[in-house]
């Protein structure tokens, strides 16, 4: 018969990276919504809706017209850039599961998000020094390649982050008492009454 010492606890799979994944996921949706809705609520008489929403957005995006899709007559709360990255990362999100595993704790090299980064800043530059007019197009394909890649780099954090809070909720485990019916050994300390000149 075993000991319950030797006992070992079955282990259940942790589903806390996946409750991470839905919490990215719902929010990156719902900002998507709300990117949207703004120019919805804009015209449909819900004005102070809408100018909350444009009024909230404006700390992240410029919000220029002319850079911005057009949706009931209204631009979006975001211009066609951030349009994009708020659509790459929502995306990206939802398909992260079937991409790799949401329990993933390492992201990829540094190097992958500054390459992600890059048709960004060259689409930016290169309309700002006037060499190319960039496009709606442009700039939301340039957005949404930089707003998948960061996924990969948010998610491996939030799996970290929630098997560390697991690790930290697990309770110590008490050691079982002694079995009255297994000899116990006594570990005892050597006399050293053989070597008096050891003694003090």
């Amino acid at each position: 018969m075993l000991h319950p010492a030797s006992y070992n606890p079955q282990c259940f799979p942790d589903r806390r990276p996946l409750l991470m994944w839905a919490i990215l996921l719902t929010g990156s949706v719902l900002l998507l919504a709300l990117i949207v809705g703004a120019p919805l609520a804009q015209s449909s008489q819900h004005g102070a809706i809408g100018g909350t929403l444009y009024h909230a957005f404006g700390y992240v995006c410029h919000q220029q017209p002319e850079r911005s899709f057009f949706l009931a007559g209204q631009s979006l709360a975001v211009c066609a850039r951030c349009t994009g990255i708020y659509s790459g990362f929502a995306l990206t999100t939802l398909l992260y599961p079937v991409l790799t595993s949401w329990r993933r704790t390492d992201p990829p090299e540094r190097k992958w998000l500054f390459l992600a980064a890059a048709p960004l800043a060259i689409d930016f530059s290169l309309g700002l020094l006037g060499v190319w007019q960039n496009t709606h197009a442009s700039r939301f394909l340039t957005g949404a390649l930089l707003g998948a890649a960061v996924v990969f780099y948010v998610m491996p954090a939030m799996a970290e982050l929630s098997q560390r809070s697991a690790r930290s909720a697990v309770p110590a485990r008490k050691p079982f008492p002694p079995d009255p019916t297994q000899p116990q050994r006594i570990a005892s300390a050597p006399s050293d009454y053989s070597a008096p000149f050891r003694r003090i």
